[in-house]
């Protein structure tokens, strides 16, 4: 089945069309939802969100871009909506982080996605949500900090410091790498 016959089955309410679209790209969703929120029950609760949300809304689809990428932005405005803005404060406090530190390129080949992903969830929240937006959904730092409700200096110096962040715990990953071989 064609996504645009997909869309249109959904736009005429036919349940079995929405029961394609809810299978098809659920577990894409929730990998995005996860990105975004602390566990699963939380990225579970987004992705039922979102379903709703895309199936109600379905009609504010314009066919001039990606309807991946359409359901990808809901669940991402769904994910930050629930978040609490608190960490904005607490990471604003953090010590400055040291920028001398490059990450050897072979680390990166010996780690898998996965393995990478996991490492970005272990950042701070805030400095992780900008990363994912910025890094690995493509949002620009003016469409971020409209999302987060931060200036886009803010999403900036978060990318950054979240870059430095990452590449320690890469450095840490390669020092663990080498003592289990």
């Amino acid at each position: 089945m064609t996504i645009a016959t997909l869309i249109e089955g959904c736009r005429l309410g036919q349940r079995s069309f929405q029961k394609e679209l809810v299978e098809r790209f659920s577990p894409q969703l929730f990998t995005i939802a996860l990105r975004y929120v602390p566990d699963h029950a939380h990225a579970q609760d987004v992705l039922q969100d979102s379903l709703v949300k895309i199936l109600t809304r379905i009609d504010q689809y314009k066919e001039s871009g990606s309807f991946e990428g359409w359901m990808r932005r809901v669940v991402v405005t769904t994910a930050l909506n629930r978040l609490d803005r608190k960490w904005m404060r607490r990471e604003v406090c953090m010590e400055p982080i040291s920028m001398d530190s490059p990450v050897d390129p072979d680390v990166i080949d010996r780690l898998a996605a996965e393995d990478i992903m996991r490492c970005v969830a272990t950042l701070p929240e805030g400095f992780r949500h900008v990363f994912n937006l910025y890094a690995v959904e493509g949002y620009r730092h003016r469409e971020i900090a409209q999302m987060l409700g931060i200036t886009e200096v803010t999403s900036r110096s978060y990318y950054a410091r979240s870059r430095k962040l990452l590449q320690a715990i890469l450095l840490h990953q390669k020092t663990g790498l080498r003592h289990a071989e």
